[in-house]
Formats: C-alpha cells, sequence, structure tokens
C-alpha cells in the first residue's frame, strides 16, 4: 500500500501538470500560419505573395491558357476537330471574352493596405512592392474595362460587418472614363517607384508602367473618337462610351509616354535587331530571353522551376516533331495577303496572272517573295523550314486536264500516269481536306513556335515568354497617338522605324499615313499577340470587319489594306505539283484558293458583343450594376 499511494500521488501531479500544459499549448500560435505582420517582415516572404498575384494577371491570348484563341477572327484556322466550331459558328455570344474577377482585386487590395502597414520591411523594399502591387491592380481594371466597359471601381479591401444589410458592399459601374483615368493616373503615380532596368522583364519596371499608360490611353481616345459611329453603345450614365471632347486629351497622355520610354528614360529599350535575315530576326524577337532589348513586360516561363508552357506542342509543324504533336494554328490567306511587297504596296499572293490562267514557280517559296519579312517571321510558309528540316506542305498533282490527284492521309502514295509505281502525293504536314493537325490553309504558325530541342514534347514543354508590352508597340502608340493629333510627319517617322526594321525601305511620307495605314500596321506587327480583337473595338470597325456574311475568294482578294476589308472566313493557298511531262511547267509549282470544308459559318460581331455580358447573378447581388447596351 505505501508503494501503490506515491504512484497514484505521482500520477494525479502528472495528470495536473499536462493538464496546464494542454491549456498552455490552446494558446500558442500555430506556426504553419504567419500573421499578417510576419508575413511582411522578410523581402523574400513578401516577393512569394507577390508572385502569386503576378501569376493571376489575365491575358486575353496567353501561352499557357490553350491555342484556341490564337485561332479565331479569320487570322487563322483551328487545325483540330474538337474546336471546329470556331469556324462553324455564325456570331459570338454576348459573354465571349468577359472577365470580373474581385476576388484578384480584393487580395491586390489586401497586399497594398498589409505592405502600408509593414514597419520592418526596408523603405525601398516597400516602394516597390507596392508599386508593383498598384501596378498589377491597374493593369487588371485595364483588362476589365476593355472587355467590360466601366466596372465597379474598389481600392480598399471590403469586409462584411454581418448586420444583415449588405448595401454598403454595393459599389455602382464607374464611368468608362473613370477606368481609364485610374489606370492612367496610377501609371502615372507609381513609375518613378519602379526600377529602370530594362533586363528585369518579368516583374513590374517603369517601362511596364509607361507601356502600360501608353497603351490604355490609346484605347480611350479611339472610343472618345470613334464612338460616334456606333451610338446604340452607349449608356445615359456614361458606363459606357467616352465624350468625344475626351479624345485629344487621352492622345497627348498616349503619346507622352510612349516618347517617354523612346526617349530613355525608362531604359535602353529598343527593336530587336540581332540577326542578319529579317525574317528570323522577327522570329527571335519571341524566343530570345538573353538580349532582348524589345520586351519590356513578359510572362516567363522556366524549366528548372517546372512553370512551362505547351504552346509549341500545340502549334509545331506535326510531321518530325517531337511526339507527333501539333499542327493545331493554321494562319488564314486573308492575313498572309496582308504583309506589303516591298514596294510598300498591296497586292495579292500572285497564284494567277492577268488571265486568271495559274502562274507556275520553280519553287515553293518564290510565290512569297519580295514581301515584308514580317509574314516569314510570322507564318510558315510552304518551302520554307523549321528546326532546320523543310517543312513538307502541298496537297497534291495537277494533271494535264487539271484535274487532282491528292490522298486522304499525310504523305499518301499514288501511281501517276504514265509511271509504274506509287510515289508521295501529298505532303507529309498536309494540307488535307479536314484532316486534323495538318495545314489546312496551306500554313503552320511560326510566332511564338519554339525550335530549341525538347520544346514540342509533353514531358519537357516550353520555356520562352509571352510579351505583354513591347517596343514596337509602344512606336505604333506614338505613331497612332501622333496621326490622330495631327501630327503625321511625326507619325510616319515612328511607323517607319518599325517598318524598316521589316525590309520596308520605302520611308512612309506624312501624306501617306492615314487610318488604313494605322490599323495595317498593327495587324502585321502585332499578329497573334492577343490585340485584333481589342483593337477592333475599340476603333468601332468589328461590326464591319467581321459582318457575318460569307466571301467569295473576289471578297477575298479585293480592297487589301483597307481597314474595314471583310474577313469573316479563314481562306487557306494550296500548292499543287504540275505532271504533264513533255510540258514546259513539268514539276513546277502552281497554288489554288480553298476554303476549308469545315468553314460553315461566318464570323458576326454584334453591336452587343462591343461590351461583354454582365452575368444576371452579379447584378442580382448588386443592383446598382445597370446592364450593358443591347443586351
Amino acid at each position: 500500500m505505501k508503494k501503490i499511494f506515491p504512484i497514484i500521488l505521482a500520477g494525479i501531479l502528472l495528470n495536473a501538470a499536462a493538464c496546464k500544459k494542454d491549456s498552455a499549448f490552446l494558446d500558442v500560435q500555430p506556426t504553419s500560419i504567419l500573421t499578417n505582420q510576419q508575413a511582411f517582415s522578410d523581402p523574400a516572404q513578401v516577393l512569394s505573395i507577390l508572385a502569386d498575384l503576378y501569376n493571376r494577371q489575365q491575358d486575353f491570348s496567353g501561352l499557357d491558357n490553350g491555342w484556341a484563341s490564337f485561332a479565331d477572327f479569320s487570322e487563322s484556322f483551328p487545325s483540330e476537330n474538337g474546336s471546329a466550331s470556331i469556324v462553324q459558328r455564325n456570331e459570338w455570344g454576348f459573354k465571349e471574352w468577359e472577365t470580373w474577377d474581385y476576388g484578384y482585386i480584393r487580395d491586390l487590395n489586401l497586399f497594398i493596405e498589409r505592405a502600408t502597414e509593414a514597419n520592418t520591411l526596408a523603405e525601398t523594399d516597400k516602394k516597390r512592392f507596392l508599386a508593383e502591387a498598384r501596378f498589377l491592380r491597374a493593369n487588371y481594371y485595364f483588362e476589365m474595362v476593355k472587355r467590360m466597359g466601366g466596372v465597379p471601381l474598389i481600392l480598399q479591401s471590403l469586409r462584411y460587418d454581418f448586420s444583415g444589410d449588405p448595401t454598403y458592399l454595393q459599389y455602382p459601374r464607374a464611368k468608362e472614363s473613370e477606368i481609364y483615368d485610374f489606370v492612367i493616373s496610377e501609371a502615372e503615380a507609381i513609375k518613378n517607384d519602379l526600377p529602370v532596368n530594362p533586363n528585369e522583364k518579368s516583374r513590374a519596371t517603369k517601362g511596364a508602367a509607361l507601356a502600360m499608360e501608353s497603351r490604355a490611353a490609346l484605347y480611350a481616345g479611339s472610343i472618345a473618337r470613334y464612338g460616334v459611329n456606333t451610338p446604340q453603345v452607349s449608356l445615359p450614365g456614361l458606363e459606357v462610351s467616352i465624350p468625344a471632347s475626351m479624345a485629344n486629351g487621352y492622345y497627348t497622355k498616349a503619346l507622352n509616354a510612349a516618347k517617354e520610354i523612346i526617349s530613355g528614360s525608362a531604359g535602353a529599350y529598343a527593336l530587336y535587331k540581332n540577326k542578319p535575315d529579317l525574317g528570323e530576326n522577327f522570329a527571335s524577337i519571341f524566343l530570345d530571353k538573353g538580349n532582348n532589348p524589345e520586351s519590356i513586360w513578359v510572362e516567363d516561363y522556366k524549366l528548372r522551376s517546372g512553370r512551362v508552357n505547351g504552346f509549341t506542342v500545340s502549334t509545331q509543324p506535326r510531321y518530325g516533331a517531337e511526339e507527333e504533336e501539333g499542327g493545331r494554328i493554321n494562319p488564314s490567306l486573308n492575313l498572309v495577303q496582308s504583309f506589303e511587297k516591298l514596294d510598300n504596296s498591296f497586292a495579292p499572293i500572285p497564284h494567277t496572272d492577268g488571265s486568271g490562267n495559274p502562274v507556275y514557280y520553280n519553287n515553293l517559296s518564290d510565290i512569297f517573295a519580295g514581301r515584308d519579312a514580317r509574314l516569314y517571321g510570322t507564318v510558315i510558309l510552304p518551302g520554307s523550314s523549321f528546326k532546320g528540316r523543310p517543312v513538307d506542305i502541298w496537297a497534291g498533282y495537277q494533271l494535264a486536264d487539271g484535274s487532282i490527284v491528292t490522298g486522304d492521309d499525310r504523305g499518301a502514295q499514288k501511281t501517276l500516269p504514265g509511271q509504274s509505281g506509287p510515289v508521295q502525293v501529298v505532303g507529309f504536314d498536309g494540307p488535307v481536306s479536314a484532316k486534323e493537325f495538318t495545314a489546312q490553309t496551306g500554313f503552320y504558325l511560326r510566332k511564338y513556335v519554339d525550335p530549341t530541342p525538347g520544346a514540342g514534347s509533353r514531358g519537357t514543354n516550353s520555356e520562352i515568354p509571352f510579351i505583354r508590352y513591347r517596343y514596337a508597340e509602344v512606336m505604333l502608340n506614338a505613331a497612332e497617338a501622333a496621326f490622330e493629333l495631327g501630327q503625321a510627319d511625326e507619325a510616319a517617322g515612328y511607323m517607319n522605324q518599325v517598318r524598316a526594321r521589316a525590309g520596308l525601305t520605302i520611308p512612309l511620307t506624312a501624306t501617306d499615313i492615314s487610318f488604313d495605314r494605322i490599323v495595317h500596321e498593327r495587324r502585321v506587327e502585332l499578329a497573334f499577340e492577343g490585340h485584333i480583337l481589342f483593337d477592333k473595338k475599340r476603333w468601332r470597325i468589328a461590326h464591319l470587319v467581321w459582318d457575318g456574311n460569307k466571301m467569295t475568294a473576289a471578297d477575298l482578294l479585293s480592297n487589301i489594306g483597307s481597314a474595314t476589308k471583310r474577313s469573316t472566313q479563314p481562306f487557306g493557298l494550296w500548292p499543287y505539283r504540275l505532271h504533264n511531262p513533255g510540258n514546259a511547267n513539268h514539276g513546277k509549282w502552281s497554288f489554288r484558293i480553298v476554303l476549308p470544308v469545315t468553314v460553315t459559318g461566318a464570323n458576326r460581331f454584334r453591336l452587343g458583343n462591343y461590351y461583354s455580358f454582365i452575368d444576371d447573378n452579379i447584378r442580382a447581388n448588386n443592383p446598382k450594376i445597370v446592364r450593358q447596351p443591347n443586351q
């Protein structure tokens, strides 16, 4: 008994001690959760939080958000059977292209508030982090306004007080001009808190802030100037549309921001001119990460960190590619023929003579000779090469009677008249009618397609960046703003620099600069970079270019270079080899215009598409949100 009592007493004391420790344990802060003060005390920790906010930025087209947005607007054809609806529809829905991520806005506001309150960060670090977050917030508001028009402008994190009355959380839509004013003013406010460092590409810099300001001000100016052409696209409270009287003010801001970059005050940005072959040089703008003075702000990828993109896997020429993947984006003849001749003239690709007879060429590439070098840097053409090997794009043999011998699969073989054995009668890259992943327009995409070994493999993928802002666009922003302000001579100077890089060495004069020229230059320079939709919208010509009417070949070949040229269906150009022994043209190449068989619809942009539909649930939760026009 004497031995048992001490044991019992010890157990009671131990239990009591354990209870006390449990109580104390409950008051210990969890080590897996950081307080706001802890999270914002170390620059590396703050940067990791900011990195997530960078990763959530919105892009219309991007290398990791699918390839389909690049294969729309009749600039290209989607060579994937599951995506054929892109060229079969007759109109876009009103919800196309919308974005309304106020969760992201709240997180940006929280970051700004918490970084502001942080008292252990060095002032230089805090200033840069705050400027970066404000840049991301302004850039996302810009993404919203160009899709939705005026949206609620919320610059603080909102918290519900559980009172049963949420009305204090309901903000009305700001005027469209007020959102643009916010983006522009934020760029001005933060630009000097950001580094002047053209070698910093994936984080915000002074150059990035000014590039955003220039583009946003240009958009606002053109909406103000050209909105008079679509009076139906407006609201009485100006949540949609901008008064014409504001146009010049915005154009002036766009020009000044662009000139600040061009002057060098934001860093030594310049046009990329690193390779002697002008077509290769243009393609390399989007591939060269190590020595690229043109890119200003990019979404970057790094193989060693595991953050890569599969864009090349989807789009490379399929024949000979790793894992036989690719071929999904086929640029259209509509786009290809828009690249000028070197004498500054516009002309169809010369596949027939004046009498309508086919023109024969010794080499596949000869038909494209003497054109703007940006064509060769944007599109993989028949007769060109990728990754050091020729692409194999041709559609079949043309016989003496005009009939065609071809196959229903890549590299198909048949026996030609007068021959004893089968020969290849169609390219291993196509085109084969309705055969997915082949060059169904006769072309493949080159821009952003990575030739690095392994980049076309699903197991590796690519680390090339997506360029959000670049110097050539800044120069074209300056040219457009100067033109709209009546300074055509200055506009010509900016445009000529961009054009000379593409081999167009006959300078444009002030009298050459027109709205058509402005529209054309942006189309060929910025193709497949996410601009075409928003450019057409801000100029209020989208409903004219995509009017829903089907096209003929005559429609395709007329009015090249016109800003309002209709482009509702993506056409192609197929090469054929002549089999006519004894004829002088035997073995030479001719071309035919085709409309891919799955192109059964025609793009129609309705007036309601100028501003994307605001979801019914959003308006039900906030009655202060007014409806979009025409919806």
